[in-house]
């Protein structure tokens, strides 16, 4: 078995994921559910749910299959009270209305059958006021056996006023901080941890995992989960550089990589990011317009501060359900949602798509980034459905795309270049972002012989290699080549 440190899981660097709000993908008949739910096609509330669930995800696997993904990230499916389910009542059973366990089990067995990996999300920070312990104090006060469970100054509890008295993230009564110096409460966690592991799932996505600053807690979780399964995935919902997080090798796989998604909005969105929209997402601010030298300095950078074993098992993302859409971002512009998608599949790092992102899901804010997925082709964006599928292909099928090397060998304007290199295996990627067609020269340093015929994935054209340059080269507005 290989070490718990300074290692993170093989498979992850060859994924694409796919994150699914549950309550939003997809209804089965087969999952008997009580009434009062929204009009599937209506907009969004913030409180209504719209009762999708776990067999419908399994009835849909063929469409995640074709689509060519490999992991799914599930926003939480445990027993709550709320649509998107991070106020936890029963961390030990999936909510009824998603269909229990048995669906989950019948789901993560076809899911594996199909080489499909579940990722699940893990909120350890906060629980609700309906988890036992919370609702034993609701009930016992300072009689309670849990009263040390959570951070608490007075009671009774004032769980539904503006002015809780007791710890709660972002003052929200509804959320209870668990305390986690707590050595029952720790324990209670990593329980939880090691039971979905040893259950079968593929890794944890962790919620808000900064607000519990504590290494040793965290080294504690790393420990539990990869002795469950030193294959399993721990990415950690960190906006910031987290090189605190990664560098030790002794906490995280990974985080969300928001700062990618920054930077990539910065580049491809340009002049038409919707500042308004863009302002705060994560906690950061809108991101200015960037040339392609900038974004491949960042872009390189980002690859440079972490390990090179944890850079590349990245969860790289344009969105989530955390932050408008990106084609809402980009006010509509396929075009450039397209560019971001062929940057992402020719990264180092897993690529992951928000549910609908492919079809041309729009929505700004919470709750409108959280529509549910119309599964009536005549409302999709099929061509941008099968460029983002002819991609994942492209990327599954050469290696040096998933693990080989990132070297931006030029950047001018609104037009970068970089070579994917991996032993005998080249690629290179030039891409366009400007508003017209641009003629360019690259010089490929000696990394592909002379009179190489270099053919574009994505289009039909090929491409000689001569004195070391390809030179003179069309890149159409807004697109981009992958040749190889």
């Amino acid at each position: 078995m290989k070490n718990h440190y300074n290692h993170t899981p093989d498979w992850v660097k060859n994924t694409v994921f796919y994150q699914i709000f549950p309550d939003r993908f997809a209804w089965s008949n087969q999952v008997v559910k009580p009434g009062n739910f929204e009009e599937w096609d209506s907009l969004p509330t913030s409180e209504g749910f719209k009762g999708g669930d776990l067999m419908g995800v399994y009835e849909k696997l063929d469409y995640l299959e074709d689509l060519g993904i490999n992991a799914i990230y599930f926003n939480p499916i445990f027993k709550s009270a709320s649509n998107h389910r991070y106020h936890t009542v029963d961390y030990y059973q999936v909510d009824p209305v998603l269909g229990r366990d048995k669906a989950f089990f019948t789901l993560l067995e076809e899911a594996h059958k199909r080489n499909i990996r579940i990722v699940l999300d893990g909120v350890f920070n906060h629980a609700s006021r309906g988890f036992f312990p919370f609702y034993n104090i609701m009930e016992l006060g300072n009689h309670s056996p849990y009263y040390d469970w959570f951070n608490v100054r007075c009671v009774p509890l004032n769980a539904y006023t503006s002015k809780p008295n007791y710890d709660c993230w972002w003052n929200l009564p509804a959320l209870p901080k668990l305390n986690v110096k707590n050595p029952q409460v720790r324990e209670y966690i990593m329980s939880v941890a090691r039971y979905w592991v040893e259950k079968g799932i593929d890794g944890w996505r962790l919620d808000v995992p900064f607000e519990i600053d504590d290494d040793d807690f965290w080294e504690e979780f790393r420990d539990v989960v990869k002795t469950a399964n030193p294959e399993a995935y721990i990415v950690g919902e960190i906006p910031s550089e987290a090189q605190r997080w990664l560098n030790s090798g002794k906490l995280f796989d990974a985080v969300m990589n928001y700062q990618l998604t920054h930077i990539v909005l910065a580049f491809f969105g340009g002049n038409m990011t919707d500042r308004n929209l863009a302002e705060g997402m994560m906690g950061l601010h809108a991101p200015d317009p960037v040339n392609a030298a900038q974004f491949a300095a960042r872009t390189a950078q980002l690859l440079e501060i972490y390990p090179k074993e944890f850079a590349y098992a990245q969860m790289n993302l344009l969105d989530s359900h955390d932050m408008p859409r990106f084609l809402s971002l980009v006010q509509g512009d396929v075009r450039r949602l397209k560019l971001a998608y062929l940057f992402l599949m020719t990264y180092p790092g897993a690529p992951t798509i928000y549910y609908g992102d492919e079809i041309g899901l729009t929505g700004g804010r919470d709750p409108n980034n959280r529509k549910s997925f119309p599964w009536n082709k005549s409302q999709w964006n099929q061509d941008l459905h099968d460029f983002v599928r002819e991609l994942i292909t492209i990327r599954q099928s050469m290696p040096v795309l998933r693990t080989g090397s990132y070297e931006p060998i030029y950047a001018d304007g609104q037009i970068i270049s970089y070579l994917r290199r991996e032993y005998e295996e080249k690629v290179v990627v030039a891409i366009n972002a400007s508003d017209n067609p641009q003629t360019v020269t690259i010089n490929l340093n000696g990394a592909i012989e002379d009179q190489a015929v270099l053919q574009d994935q994505v289009g039909d054209e090929s491409f000689t290699v001569e004195n070391g340059v390809l030179n003179q080269i069309t890149i159409p507005a807004q697109s981009g080549l992958i040749l190889a």
